[in-house]
């Protein structure tokens, strides 16, 4: 067969050619898919962590998991639980499961302005890591739930200005008791009578000051009478010549007196022996018995006229009569 002018013959392996290409793109796609499921961990070992909050607003269906700045983990499934609260299922790969220990804390971060977010906190990686499956509460940080309750406390805080500072508030009452004090303060009593609210108080307080001043200086005059007379009586009774050194002799002359009665008593004491023992001399005994009587009356009167004579001289004693009952 001949061929036709101006028409180009077709190769003979143009349907294997179109295959190859067509096989070869179909690898590349398929190779390319692959990687990015690699790329993004799809053939990873993961292990499931649910949160528990009450409130998930804000955080959606592939929202990350960080640690510390860094994705660790991302969300695969959002659902309510029996009791109304929101659980979020999280994947964590194997490799990234290791920062996360029992003692980890959860939290949902959202500011005023961006997306909320959802970190991991771990305080000591040496606790036991964070079992497959664990169910963990979550901490909700919101700032913009905040800005109602600053905007009512704001309010409230400008209320309480306003009540002050209105006319008839407790500001102007303070303003007007601290110039009634100035007031007090600048006039003639000064600071006696801005602290007793009057000059008729801060005038009976100087009066009672100065009667006091007067009175002491009353007692000042009778301590130092006082003092003259306790001069003087430790002068008679402690001095040269006193009553002490008086006493003092006439202590010294009754120890004499004593002493004297002592020794008559032992010759007593060895004549009445002598009578025991000798019966037959008791005539002779009898008069020893009466000079030995005589002086020991002696001695008596001695030691009377004595205690008589302390009386006598003893400065707070004057009077010398005896009383019998």
């Amino acid at each position: 067969m001949e061929r036709e002018p101006g028409v180009t013959a077709l190769p003979k392996n143009l349907q294997f050619r179109v295959g190859l290409l067509l096989g070869l793109t179909l690898m590349v796609a398929i190779g390319f898919v692959v990687y990015v499921l690699y790329a993004r961990g799809v053939f990873e070992a993961r292990q499931r962590l649910t949160l528990v909050a009450d409130n998930a607003e804000g955080v959606s269906i592939g929202m990350d998991l960080t640690f510390s700045g860094f994705p660790i983990g991302r969300v695969n499934r959002m659902a309510l639980d029996e009791d109304g609260r929101a659980r979020i299922d999280i994947d964590v790969p194997r490799k990234d499961a290791r920062w996360l220990r029992t003692s980890s804390v959860f939290t949902i971060e959202r500011g005023v302005v961006g997306s909320a977010r959802i970190r991991a906190y771990t305080g000591n990686l040496q606790d036991p890591p964070l079992a497959d499956g664990a169910v963990r509460p979550v901490l909700r940080g919101d700032a913009s739930e905040e800005i109602p309750r600053m905007v009512a406390t704001l309010r409230t805080m400008l209320e309480n200005v306003e009540q002050m500072t209105a006319a008839g508030g407790s500001l102007q009452a303070s303003l007007a008791n601290l110039q009634a004090v100035t007031e007090r303060l600048a006039g003639r009593q000064g600071a006696l009578a801005a602290v007793l609210g009057g000059d008729e108080q801060a005038k009976k307080v100087t009066t009672a000051i100065d009667r006091a001043n007067a009175l002491l200086a009353s007692l000042s005059a009778v301590s130092q009478r006082f003092d003259g007379v306790l001069g003087k009586t430790d002068q008679r009774v402690f001095g040269e010549g006193g009553v002490m050194d008086s006493a003092q002799r006439a202590l010294a002359q009754a120890n004499g007196i004593l002493g004297d009665l002592r020794e008559t008593l032992k010759k007593a004491d060895q004549v009445l022996a002598d009578a025991q023992q000798v019966g037959a001399n008791a005539k002779a005994a009898t008069t020893d018995l009466a000079t030995l009587r005589a002086e020991v009356d002696a001695s008596l009167r001695k030691v009377s006229g004595l205690i008589d004579e302390i009386n006598r001289r003893w400065p707070f004693e004057r009077s010398t009569e005896i009383r019998l009952p």
